[in-house]
């Protein structure tokens, strides 16, 4: 019996919608990676389908940090309003 070797990680692209989304939510202190994770996936489910509101998708992400969804809305603003991205 072998052992195959990895499969690759193939990057998002630099200037892709969610190579942005997760660097975003990489700068959110959490109790562990997943959490940065699942934050990235909502964001980038917002920023690419706009359903509901920013807040209701940092909500839905479940990120276990000791930041409050409010002050973790005004993170990921500012750097929306750094890309001019519309948020309202």
């Amino acid at each position: 019996m072998t052992t195959k070797p990895p499969s690759l990680i193939v990057e998002f692209p630099a200037e892709s919608l969610e190579k942005f989304a997760y660097s975003i939510a990489a700068e959110i202190p959490t109790q562990e990676p997943n959490d940065n994770n699942r934050l990235g996936y909502c964001l980038w489910g917002w920023l690419s389908e706009r359903r509901g509101s920013l807040l209701q998708a940092i909500h839905a992400a479940g990120t276990r940090t000791k930041l409050t969804d409010e002050e973790i809305f005004s993170i990921i603003s500012k750097r929306l309003e750094e890309k001019a991205i519309k948020f309202s």
